[in-house]
């Protein structure tokens, strides 16, 4: 008796362990991906001695959280490559990706949700660089060549739409030079849960009422900026097809970016984000409004400059139907002005785009712009107060 009672215990203590590690197990499975960091993306968790040979990575999965193939280094802070210096722009520790080099990464997330990725990246060659960010099926190749930052260091943003609930995370280098350690360093990976908001059309916007026909007008919904990173984040060039990490914006440009800055770092006309134009007329903002043929709208925004430096005669094109360049004149040391022009729509649909008349540059020899923000359109009043039945 006294052994199938022991029998007895030691089969209830199996069971209470096999629902506590189901239970827990679940409990992991079901945690997404929070916005901030991805595990380890910072990379300060890095491979063991035995795995490196010099600054290469050999094992597949020598660093904690990250599966790689190609040509990878494990970098740190000072390392030096033809008497030039590779910095960190925070902590110790980065990667470079060589000839035909991959990083990824598993993500547990929500499907159907949208996301955006920020990495910080760095040239490490002369040569013109790219990277390829990839969530299967979609993917997007960000060009790295230009360098808006006096630290080399400039942070990327890509957006996609999850088709399954765990993805892989990929950033990928496609180049194959003479010299296979040539490519980018890649540091501080981090990811958000990305909310677009709608757009109101034209019909539904009352006289007594507020609303904006564009999304996004404020450009408060936008990739993660890091907190300890003062230069912002930098909006790619994207086909219509392509999710936007700024919602409801698109980026129109063979190569260059606009800039998405923050309250924290920069001088922002109105809430906690804005944009700074920062490409003259090889990047514009653009953004796509249903309108009624015949019907007047008034668009309305402000500009002005990020504090950051950034002084001289800065100057806006806006077009939506009608063109109008704004003028500010500024001292980099914050500041903006409100404007605002009224069109007739001529189509169903109207499309609203800002640019930088011309290029900007500070003292230290990097580029910058006008910074743009609180976008608004609305139709004026003689028309919002008619009803159009749909």
């Amino acid at each position: 008796m006294r052994r199938e009672s022991e029998m007895a215990k030691q089969g209830s203590r199996c069971v209470a362990l096999f629902f506590l590690l189901v239970t827990v197990a679940a409990r992991a499975v079901s945690a997404n991906i929070s916005d901030g960091l991805l595990p380890n993306g910072n990379f300060e968790q890095g491979p063991s001695e035995s795995d490196l040979n010099g600054t290469r990575v050999m094992g597949r999965r020598s660093i904690p959280h990250w599966e790689i193939s190609g040509f990878v280094e494990y970098i740190g802070s000072g390392h030096t490559q033809d008497d030039m210096i590779l910095p960190v722009p925070e902590g110790d520790r980065a990667v470079r990706l060589g000839n035909d080099a991959t990083i990824r990464q598993q993500l547990r997330v929500t499907r159907k949700a949208y996301y955006s990725i920020t990495f910080t990246a760095a040239r490490s060659c002369a040569q013109a660089e790219a990277l390829n960010v990839s969530v299967t099926p979609d993917f997007g190749v960000l060009p790295i060549q230009t360098v808006y930052t006096s630290s080399g260091w400039d942070s990327y943003s890509w957006a996609f739409k999850a088709k399954h609930g765990t993805v892989w995370l990929s950033i990928h280098n496609p180049g194959h030079e003479e010299n296979p350690a040539c490519g980018p360093l890649v540091d501080f990976v981090a990811i958000k849960n990305l909310h677009p908001p709608h757009h109101t059309p034209a019909y539904e916007i009352e006289p007594d009422r507020a609303g904006n026909m564009l999304r996004n007008g404020d450009f408060e919904e936008g990739p993660y900026i890091f907190p300890d990173v003062p230069w912002g984040v930098l909006v790619p060039p994207m086909s219509e097809d392509l999710y936007s990490p700024l919602p409801g914006w698109t980026v129109m440009s063979d190569t260059k970016v606009v800039k998405y800055v923050d309250a924290a770092h920069h001088a922002v006309p109105r809430g906690g984000r804005a944009v700074e134009l920062v490409a003259g007329r090889e990047a514009a903002l653009a953004q796509e409004a249903r309108t009624v043929p015949g019907w007047s709208y008034r668009l309305s925004f402000s500009v002005g400059d990020g504090g950051n430096g950034c002084d001289g005669y800065l100057a806006v094109d806006a077009y939506a139907r009608a063109t109008a360049k704004v003028a500010y004149e500024s001292r980099g040391t914050g500041g903006h002005k409100r404007f605002e022009m009224e069109f007739k729509a001529a189509e169903n649909v109207t499309r609203v785009v800002f640019h930088s008349s011309n290029y900007h540059m500070k003292l230290d020899g990097t580029l910058c712009g006008p910074v743009i923000d609180d976008v608004l359109l609305v139709p004026v009043h003689k028309h919002a107060a008619r009803r159009l039945r749909m």
